[in-house]
């Protein structure tokens, strides 16, 4: 199969594009003919890109991405809710081989029916960014209609569901974006949208129940003086995990699949509650040109890779 793989250790210039052999689905999981992966920047500095679960390295070559949309070729055992031919949506293993190729593997409970008002393209960037948005509100912070929710980076790949599903769930949104975004965020659910690079958002965010962070850093120290007492908050920022502030830890989470998040998702996505955003495709052949085009920054949204040529929704 058509891959875009790591050799070596590297970033987005270590790519190659070549042939791999395809995999085969185990007991609990089913083969899924990729139409199109998403891109996540910050994967190369992720701890399971390069390493197994019990820290030793992970043998090359390595396939990045791990959210896709595309066709079940095949399942591992007869359990499984997919069957052959079902258009899917969903994530795989963080410590195995990603969508970036004609072939994944991924557990069948981290796969769903795809959103039927979406074609690939879309669908391929929602699993992570949705189910993201989805269990640091509702889940880690419980957050309730009636809420005021500050949302850190509104116009990014997962502030994008977060706003939208903050403001579907009943919430008064705060978010702050760049000044380019600010009218996209706005109409996307956001009740205020904050310029960061020209405002201080504490001065404007006042007693606030849930803080949605995406930065870490400075923005996460400045996030805890905004919040009422019994206030929460959460961060995905990848720093967060090893720093000390026993706070902070709680508050840092990491996505995990839910097949039955991703059919609530799909729902809502087919309903017109939520939205996803493509900021731009690119053939799995420019694997390489689509992390540049991510690095530049001011997004709406993710970066797809086109993985099978004059796919169908």
């Amino acid at each position: 199969m058509k891959a875009a793989y790591l050799t070596r250790r590297a970033g987005p210039e270590g790519l190659e594009i070549g042939n791999l052999p395809q995999p085969r689905p185990g007991q609990g999981e089913v083969l899924v003919d990729v139409r199109c992966a998403a891109i996540t920047p910050t994967e190369f500095n992720w701890f399971p890109t390069f390493r197994t679960r019990n820290g030793h390295p992970r043998p090359f070559p390595i396939v990045l991405g791990h959210e896709f949309s595309g066709v079940i070729a095949a399942v591992g055992d007869a359990e499984s809710a997919s069957k052959v031919g079902d258009a899917v949506y969903g994530m795989n293993d963080w410590f195995a081989d990603g969508a970036q190729a004609e072939y994944c593997v991924a557990p069948a409970t981290a796969v769903a029916s795809k959103p039927r008002t979406l074609d690939h393209q879309k669908a391929a960037v929602v699993p992570i960014s949705a189910l993201t948005a989805w269990q640091g509100l509702f889940e880690h912070c419980g957050m309730k209609a009636g809420e005021r929710v500050l949302i850190h980076g509104g116009a990014g790949g997962v502030g994008i569901f977060a706003v939208q599903s903050a403001h579907w769930r009943g919430a008064q949104v705060i978010a702050t974006a760049s000044s380019l975004n600010l009218e996209f965020v706005r109409s996307i659910g956001a009740d205020e949208v904050i310029d960061y690079k020209t405002t201080r958002f504490e001065r404007h965010a006042r007693d606030i129940d849930v803080v949605f962070d995406v930065v870490g850093g400075e923005t996460l120290v400045r996030s805890w003086s905004v919040l009422r007492p019994g206030g929460r908050v959460v961060t995905i920022a990848a720093q967060s995990e090893a720093v000390s502030d026993q706070r902070v830890r709680e508050a840092f989470f990491i996505v995990e699949p839910n097949r039955t998040q991703l059919v609530e998702i799909a729902r809502l996505l087919d309903a017109g509650s939520i939205r996803p955003f493509v900021e731009a495709v690119f053939p799995l052949a420019e694997a390489r040109d689509a992390y540049a085009c991510a690095k530049r920054g001011g997004m709406r949204g993710k970066i797809a890779l086109q993985v099978e040529v004059g796919e169908t929704p």
